[in-house]
Formats: C-alpha cells, sequence, structure tokens
C-alpha cells in the first residue's frame, strides 16, 4: 500500500474524535496509513488515537461576541489554513475526511484548495455551522442519522456514526436479566449538562416510597462539582450510589443498565442503539442548531427512547418515568429492542468504503 494515507481532520472534542478514531482504526486494519489534524484539545483524548502522526492546526470558532473576537477568528483561521496547505502539500494523502468542528475548516478548505478528494461527516441529525460552512467545497457528506436537512440530497451518504471498539465490544452483550427484580439505572451527563442530573436524579429518588428505591440500582456520572453533594443527597435516603466524574469503562455500564438517563449528543445516541439499549433523553436547551433535540427525536421515533424537554425534566417527571418501569419492565425490553434495530454497528467500514472510493484505491 502506497504511504501516501488519508488525513482525518477533526475537532479535539470526545464528540469529533471518537468517530475519526473509529474510522482510523477500520483505515488502518486495510493497510491505509492515517494522520490526523486537530486542535491542541485533542491531547486529553488523542493519546491512543491510531494515527502515524497527529498534527495540531491554529483554528478558533468565529461565533464570539464582538467584531474583535470575529476578526481575531477569522486570522486563525486563515494562519490555519496555510499551515494546512503546506501540511497537505507535503503529505499528499489519498483523500481527506472532516468530522466537524471549526479545527476542521482549515484542512479541508486546504484539501480544496489543491483539488484532493474531500468527504465530510455529519454525526447530528442537523448539520453544524463548520460543516454547514464547508459543504459546498467537498465533494461527499457522510450523515450518521438518515436524513439531514437543507443539504444537496446527491452529495448525501447515510453511513451512521462510526462507535468505538469498546461500544462494538458492549453490543455484544445480550439485555440484562430482571430475574431479581432490580433495575440498573445508568445516568450519564457529559460535559453540558451533568449538572441538571445532579439537581433531579437524586431528588426524584427521595419521591419514591423505600420499597421502591429497594428495587433501583444507581450508577452516577457527576460533575466534580457536584459528586460530594449527589453523594450526600443519596445517603440522606439511605439509597446506595455509585457516583464518579468518569466511567473509564461506560460502554460497558451502557450494556449493563435496564435504562440509560442522559443527554442526547450524536455519541450518545449512537451508542446507545448501536449495543441497544433504553433511554429518558434530556436535551440540551442551549445548542445554537438545537442538534441534541434532533437526534433525540430519531431515536424516540423508533420507540427506543423517552425526550423529556429540560424545563419539563422536574424530580416529580422522573419519579413517575422510575415508577413506570417498575411497573412494566417488559415495555424496557422492547424498548431495548427497538434501539438496537435503529444501531448502525459498521459504519466505521461503510466510511472507510466510501473514502477509499473517493481515493479510487
Amino acid at each position: 500500500m502506497s504511504s501516501r494515507g488519508v488525513l482525518l481532520a477533526a475537532g479535539g472534542t470526545g464528540g469529533h474524535l471518537f468517530p475519526a478514531a473509529a474510522l482510523a482504526a477500520a483505515l488502518v486494519r486495510r493497510g491505509v496509513e492515517v494522520d490526523l489534524a486537530t486542535d491542541d484539545r485533542a491531547q486529553k483524548y488523542g493519546g491512543d488515537f491510531p494515527a502515524r502522526a497527529i498534527h495540531v492546526i491554529p483554528s478558533a470558532t468565529p461565533t464570539g461576541a464582538g467584531i474583535v473576537s470575529k476578526a481575531l477568528a477569522a486570522a486563525t483561521l486563515g494562519r490555519g489554513i496555510v499551515v494546512s496547505y503546506a501540511l497537505l502539500r507535503r503529505l499528499r494523502p489519498l483523500a481527506v475526511v472532516g468530522f466537524g468542528g471549526y479545527p476542521t475548516v482549515p484542512p479541508l478548505v486546504a484539501a480544496s484548495l489543491l483539488r484532493l478528494p474531500t468527504i465530510l461527516h455529519e454525526q447530528n441529525a442537523v448539520i453544524g455551522r463548520a460543516n454547514k460552512f464547508l459543504a459546498g467545497r467537498v465533494n461527499l457528506i457522510a450523515t450518521g442519522f438518515p436524513n439531514l436537512q437543507g443539504i444537496d440530497a446527491a452529495k448525501l451518504r447515510y453511513v451512521g456514526n462510526p462507535v468505538r471498539p469498546q461500544v462494538l465490544a458492549a453490543a455484544q452483550i445480550p439485555y440484562p436479566s430482571l430475574a431479581d427484580g432490580r433495575l440498573k439505572i445508568l445516568v450519564t451527563g457529559g460535559s453540558q449538562g451533568a449538572r441538571v442530573m445532579a439537581d433531579v436524579v437524586p431528588a426524584a429518588l427521595a419521591l419514591l416510597s423505600q420499597s421502591e428505591r429497594g428495587r433501583l440500582k444507581l450508577t452516577q456520572q457527576a460533575r466534580g462539582e457536584d459528586l460530594a453533594r449527589v453523594a450526600a443527597a443519596c445517603a440522606r435516603i439511605e439509597f446506595p450510589v455509585d457516583v464518579a466524574e468518569f466511567f473509564p469503562d461506560l460502554p460497558a455500564r451502557i450494556a449493563a443498565a435496564h435504562l440509560v438517563i442522559g443527554r442526547a449528543g450524536a455519541s450518545t445516541v449512537s451508542e446507545l442503539a448501536v449495543i441497544g439499549r433504553p433511554s429518558i433523553l434530556v436535551p440540551f436547551p442551549h445548542a445554537l442548531d438545537q442538534d441534541q433535540a434532533a437526534n433525540a427525536a430519531v431515536l424516540a421515533a423508533s420507540g427506543a427512547a423517552t425526550v423529556i424537554r429540560q424545563s419539563d425534566f422536574t424530580p416529580e417527571r422522573l419519579a413517575a418515568q422510575l415508577r413506570s418501569a417498575l411497573a412494566d419492565p417488559a415495555r424496557l425490553a422492547l424498548a431495548a429492542a427497538a434501539a438496537k434495530a435503529a444501531g448502525v454497528s459498521d459504519a466505521a467500514e461503510r466510511l472507510a468504503d466510501e473514502a477509499l472510493k473517493l481515493a479510487a484505491l
């Protein structure tokens, strides 16, 4: 195989880097070298990224308040394009695949100037601002969800969202038995919104009877500053909780759960579907594109998820949902099957196929 590989470009957050890493692994398995262009935030996630090199590209988000802030961001992006152009001239990649976020913009603009084959992958059910800016410059837009509005349909290919190997391993685990009558609940928050889970979940448990609480087992992700109060709130009602800021084995914990309560980021929704677990989703309400609401709606339409707006996500509403789950656990098993049916476990392979077809390999 030629030493000319494929360059992946992704914003430096898990939501962008995890699907990029899944594609990278699929390409490496096929003997294709991979490079990653990203920003300096990626060092938190990128240590085990399957690339021969990680290139940090200057980038910024031009959506800050004030004309000076926007001008500085535009200048940084311009510098990033110059750096990316030189990098691409040196690497001569067979194709460039972008995964969204503004760090994607300089490499994809440079690739379009050099007339290199280009793909954008849009993880959400609504296209993000950076990808929307780039949409007219690329050859193909691969989508994580079946319908992406406002984009030329001829450019679209539905592939699903590539998921991590740990997720594929967790997907092999059957929906857990309810033979002991205890419902295992997993609460996730992520960077955008673990606080509301810390506010609502312990308060909802306090509204349940002691016998109802005795039939629940809770694992909860909480931000560092919320850990103590979640633990204290559960201690007041003598309810044991496994609470932590981060679970490195989160896919396995999703697989072990009967019900997941969380946000509706693209990675979360896709992992719930591939693993096949029912959920209560509370979309992050302050996103400019309302992407989480659109993601959640796709899973809800299949019967796999209950969607609750954050303004309606009260202790009383959640307590009612938990009572309903305890009263009819068979319904959760049906929702788990619906989630599994909506999952795309081979999305990374599908995207690799599209990248190599475009690169004429």
